[in-house]
């Protein structure tokens, strides 16, 4: 039963559950913003806040996170996360002052999503695959993640629209706690693989950290993934209201929000493909160039139901296809071994990103009534984020292996 267990497509559902539970629930909170904001008499700024300190704690402790999960095993990691998680989200339902809110959304349940990150288990299905599936095996963890987006976000519309916003939180708490079960059944730190890679290298985890820290690409793709955080956590948390303030049915913003993850099903997996035939830089400069298109469209083009919902459907395709090819890059060039650490650190930039996007969407819209001067700064990121792409160089790093050192003294 043991090996069954250990079976890598087993590990690999069990990888895309956390991923579709943890991204699923998270990617809903956006449709909490207008029946919230108006039953506490807040502004929008102050839900904005919180959810930009969701996103800021999910940057800061995922490195640390991951460097657990790299050490001790994700299954412990993720327990813990899922724990932590859910009591944010139920203590969003609980509490009614903004600080609380803050606290409550912003670091408890920030912190629960970092421990529970889709890129954890990502690291723990790649070292399951060999090198030239990598690619492919992260785009369908992206993907799972889009499929909970894709269940989650009518669920949750639903379940405001039968039993109001606060009993809704508190069925989203109970979901998360399914990440569980399903954290056990990924590989523990000490598989033979990991080993093997331990034995075959010099590096410790600061080591490994300093020398990514060197390589320029690293840092290229670092600032590059600001841009995706930008992007992806402003649409997720104000479009929905947007899409009100248009006039529009609050359901058109609840279909774009699944629309966005049906279509990034699809692309993250093509995504995942193309980073096996084409060089992975090509791939990022592409789709953050057609960010730039698609929301350039939606700001031109007349304010339609349709036209949301092909851009929702547009973004979809581009929304988290960056995840395989700058995890891919990360894995293609250091190697799998501290991969959840090294990716823990770019994601940190995509979450500083998030929280500019956020805040500054609320922050905004509050002063001006409008969201078009952030719709526009997401055009300019998408141009820099193309040029960034370009010169990164994803060719493996050559190390000296350990024995070759042992044995050089008796030369």
């Amino acid at each position: 039963m043991t090996q069954l267990l250990r079976r890598p497509l087993v590990i690999i559902l069990a990888g895309c559950l956390i991923s579709t539970v943890g991204f699923g629930a998270r990617s809903t909170f956006g449709l909490f913003l207008e029946p919230m904001t108006a039953a506490r008499g807040w502004g929008r700024e102050t839900f904005a806040m919180a959810l930009a300190l969701q996103n800021l704690c999910w940057g800061l402790v995922l490195p640390f996170a991951s460097a657990l999960a790299d050490r001790y095993g994700p299954s412990r990691v993720l327990t813990v996360g899922a724990v932590v998680y859910g009591a944010g989200v139920w203590g969003m339902a609980m509490t009614s002052s903004a600080l609380g809110f803050n606290l409550l959304a912003g670091v408890l349940t920030g912190t629960g999503i970092a421990l529970t990150s889709f890129s954890i288990a990502l690291a723990a299905m790649v070292q399951v695959v060999p090198t030239h599936r990598q690619t492919l095996v992260l785009g369908l963890g992206t993907a799972a993640g889009s499929a909970g987006q894709v269940l989650f976000s009518p669920l949750s519309q639903a379940l405001i629209g039968a039993h109001g916003w606060s009993s809704a939180l508190v069925i989203l708490a109970s979901l998360v706690l399914v990440v569980v079960p399903a954290a056990w059944l990924l590989p523990p730190a000490d598989t033979p693989e990991a080993s093997a890679s331990r034995q075959a290298l010099t590096q410790t985890l600061g080591q490994a950290v300093r020398e990514a820290l060197k390589h320029r690409g690293y840092l290229l793709l670092t600032v590059g993934f600001f841009v995706c955080g930008f992007h992806v956590a402003f649409i997720t948390v104000h479009f929905p209201a947007y899409v009100k303030d248009l006039g529009l049915p609050a359901q058109v913003g609840a279909y774009a929000i699944a629309l966005i993850g049906l279509f990034n099903i699809a692309g993250s997996i093509l995504s995942g493909l193309a980073g096996q035939r084409w060089p992975m830089r090509h791939g990022l400069a592409v789709i953050y160039a057609l960010r730039a298109v698609a929301i350039t469209a939606l700001l031109l083009l007349p304010k339609t139901s349709l036209s949301m919902l092909v851009f929702a459907s547009a973004m979809g395709l581009l929304w988290l296809s960056t995840v395989p090819l700058t995890s891919g890059i990360v894995a293609r060039v250091f190697g799998p071994r501290y991969m959840a650490t090294l990716f823990g650190i770019v994601f940190l930039s995509h979450q500083l990103g998030s929280f500019s996007g956020v805040w500054l969407g609320g922050y905004l819209y509050d002063k001006i009534g409008a969201y078009d001067l952030v719709w526009w700064t997401g055009v300019g990121l998408s141009l820099l984020a193309t040029l960034i792409h370009l010169p990164i160089d994803e060719r493996p790093l050559r190390r000296e292996p350990l024995l070759a050192r042992a044995e050089a003294p008796h030369a």
